[in-house]
């Protein structure tokens, strides 16, 4: 084992090991160096936390540069598996896809044979922008940097006689060595393509092919260190070739990690903390780095190719593409708007082109073309939000005719981006969608036989969407518009069943479809809900929730409702509960922290009379779910969506309504925060009682004036200020009483 390991080693087992202090001392200077000092906060990022998922899918560990192209993991199933199958060179988007898959071979293993190897998880060595591990079967050491379009491996052959590299076959143009050593390749991939451009520091011949696949090997000598870069394009192989010469122009493996390291010490030292546990700094640091990973950008100087026309555009302005914004607009879009405000017009604007070169106002951009998983059109929210937020640097009208075709044009039905179709006229005609009885035979064809028609979220969902829109209509003078989708966002109302105290399903004839909210509606409980149950989409009516109080019966039923859902029984087992909703994770009562429908749930409490129940709830669910360890997410993260909640409150506040431009206050986990903002001003959250135990707020101090309300503006923070908080073991259950900031927040609902 290398000495640099060592203490990564034994971070990563946890053991607890006593040595004299002299020599843990020398083995800290050897393994670390002044890792402090220059790794500023990287120190506490760690890729693998959530490498082993609930049910679903882990958190992958992923290298490379913040929203960038060149995405790479070792391709396995999770942390738990032993085995690597290959390195991709890139990957299509953030949950897997990955293309032009490498792998360097040793010993005679026969070339007829898919190879795989085994590893060593204390052997690896993974950072945003460093990655290393020991191929077990090869004894080879695999090193790799990531570029913005292109990436560097290091292969260290300990077998310096026998030394290959595997190519897995291609979906398009296959490998090809050329005369001059360089190595091309297409994949072809839902009506697209990318290209690929590499060299090696040795020349290497074809071993030979066999069903497609290739073999590179390199005549023995003394040498065991094989250098191998490359450029990615999806425009051309001249321009991968290109890329790969503007960015790594030198065979300078530490070179490209410098870079690489520089800029994401650029992103991850924004935010400054004092205070808190190591644990805590860990799983809040690499939230903070897993924020990072989506949307990319891939333009390619100054030019793109858009699979949303087929086309190669000449712009200036980078174009973004990898989004899932059912996930995205609550925390991770918001998150931006804070942090790098620039960039997320850019992403906007990019939503925008692709309107343009398509027709619709995409939800799931991809790099091949929008997808529709989930339901809604949130895009709608996420574009209103930075609006309300200051980010104007797009084309508002053209945003506005984008949504509003969305909203009166395309189908509600979950999982399709086709033209709307009976249902969504039963919605515009009677506020609701309507659901099918228990064993009733689907009759329109558009909806999918699995995902079903998720009746109740869709009629919630699109509310929100609607009173997003309404928004926009009325900075832009449309009153008509204004009052049609204002009328439109009350159409939650419909399906509040008042003796059930649920969102309940109806039928086509309008009455009700008597259901357990708890379990039916089938997998994932889709034919009414999605992923979720009816407790969780209880509290889907963000866009107003005095209106939502006022159905349950005022705010201290509302209060009630909160409390029980925290403490509500399963009704079942819990592995009953989790083979019908595997999604439904990192539960506490009927509460699922480990999806994106419930993230502001427990901040609802500071609508209540009861904020202090904010901190404790904050509190408890991120030491619960969000350990510094492989099991510390407690869903998908969904490339960021759910690491922004966890930066977010781990701060201390949350943006409870994405297109209001308020944030509301939890219980911060350390004694100082402070960003620093792209206009030069900082916003600083000083709590210096902050601890463990003391979680509870007793007093609050925004810029000089104490506030009894737990709420501040997005102005409080571009505009540079603190906000104090004086922290204590028990509840001060006065602070926070104030909600005359709340009709404020939802007027355009009066």
């Amino acid at each position: 084992m290398q000495t640099k390991n060592l203490n990564y080693t034994i971070r990563k087992v946890g053991k607890k090991i006593i040595l004299p202090a002299v020599t843990l001392a020398a083995m800290l200077l050897m393994s670390n160096g002044t890792k402090d000092k220059d790794e500023g906060n990287l120190q506490y990022v760690d890729p693998q936390i959530g490498g082993v998922a609930p049910f679903l899918q882990p958190t992958r560990t992923r290298i490379h540069i913040p929203n960038s192209m060149v995405r790479m993991y070792p391709e396995r199933d999770d942390y738990r598996d032993d085995q690597i199958k290959s390195f991709p060179l890139n990957v299509r988007n953030h949950r897997s896809a990955p293309i032009f898959n490498i792998l360097p071979v040793s010993g005679k293993f026969p070339s007829d044979k898919v190879p795989v190897s085994a590893w060593d998880q204390e052997l690896e060595i993974a950072t945003p922008y460093y990655y290393s591990t020991w191929l077990e079967d090869f004894d080879i050491t695999v090193e790799f940097s990531p570029g913005e379009k292109t990436g560097f491996y290091r292969f260290n052959f300990k077998n310096a006689v026998d030394k290959k590299l595997y190519l897995r076959k291609l979906s398009g143009r296959n490998w090809e060595l050329g005369s001059d050593g360089a190595l091309t390749g297409t994949e072809t991939f839902e009506g697209m393509q990318a290209f690929v451009y590499a060299v090696c520091d040795h020349k290497a011949e074809i071993l030979e092919k066999e069903a497609g696949d290739y073999w590179l090997k390199w005549p023995a000598a003394d040498d065991t260190t094989i250098n191998f870069k490359y450029g990615i394009s999806y425009i051309s192989l001249e321009q991968a070739k290109r890329n790969l010469n503007t960015e790594i122009s030198q065979w300078d493996f530490e070179k490209v990690k410098g870079n690489a390291k520089e800029k994401w010490s650029a992103v991850i030292d924004q935010i400054q903390v004092e205070g808190g546990t190591q644990a805590q700094r860990r799983s809040f640091y690499t939230a903070l780095y897993r924020s990072y990973e989506r949307m990319v950008n891939i333009s390619e100087g100054d030019r793109y190719y858009s699979n949303y026309d087929g086309q190669v555009h000449q712009d200036k302005r980078n174009f973004y593409v990898d989004d899932w914004v059912w996930d995205t607009f609550l925390a991770l879009h918001p998150l931006r708007y804070i942090l790098q405000p620039d960039l997320e017009a850019d992403m906007i604007d990019s939503y925008l082109r692709m309107y343009k070169q398509s027709g619709w106002l995409p939800q799931f951009p991809q790099v091949y073309g929008d997808s529709r998983p989930m339901n809604g059109f949130h895009s709608t929210i996420m574009i209103v939000d930075a609006w309300k937020k200051g980010i104007k640097d797009f084309d508002i009208n053209l945003a506005y005719e984008a949504m509003k075709k969305n909203a009166l044009q395309e189908t509600m039905v979950p999982w399709r981006m086709d033209p709307a179709c009976e249902l969504d006229t039963f919605y515009y005609e009677n506020g609701y969608f309507p659901a099918l009885r228990p064993g009733e035979k689907e009759t329109v064809a558009l909806v999918d036989d699995f995902e079903k028609r998720q009746a109740v979220a869709v009629t919630l969902m699109h509310s929100y969407d609607d009173w997003a829109l309404a928004q926009v209509a009325l900075e832009l003078g449309k009153k008509d518009d204004y009052q049609f989708f204002l009328k439109r966002s009350k159409n939650y109302k419909n399906l509040y069943w008042k003796e059930k105290g649920f969102f309940m399903p109806k039928d086509k004839d309008g009455n009700w479809i008597d259901i357990d909210p708890k379990f039916d509606g089938g997998m994932g409980g889709r034919e009414y809900y999605d992923e979720n149950n009816g407790w969780t989409y209880l509290w889907s009516v963000q866009h107003d929730v005095p209106g939502l109080q006022q159905l349950m019966g005022g705010p201290q039923v509302f209060e009630q409702r909160l409390d029980q859902l925290f403490r509500e029984d399963l009704g079942r087992s819990t592995y009953e509960l989790n083979a019908r909703f595997p999604d439904f994770t990192g539960i506490v009562g009927q509460f699922s922290m480990g999806n994106e429908p419930s993230f502001h749930i427990p901040y609802l409490y500071n609508l209540t009379e009861s904020p202090w129940k904010t901190q404790k709830k904050i509190r408890m669910l991120l030491n619960t779910w969000f350990k510094d360890n492989i099991f510390g997410i407690p869903g998908d993260e969904d490339g960021g969506g759910m690491s922004a909640f966890v930066v977010f409150s781990s701060m201390g506040f949350y943006p409870i309504t994405p297109g209001v431009p308020v944030y509301t206050i939890g219980s911060p986990l350390f004694s100082k925060v402070v960003i620093n903002l792209p206009n030069k001003r900082q916003f600083t959250i000083s709590a210096p009682g902050c601890s463990t135990t003391n979680k509870y707020i007793q007093s609050a101090i925004l810029n000089g004036k104490a506030i009894d309300s737990p709420w501040f503006t997005h102005d409080d923070i571009v505009n540079g200020g603190v906000l104090e908080l004086e922290m204590g073991a028990y509840p001060n259950k006065q602070w926070g009483r104030d909600q005359s900031m709340v009709p404020e927040m939802f007027k355009t609902n009066n």
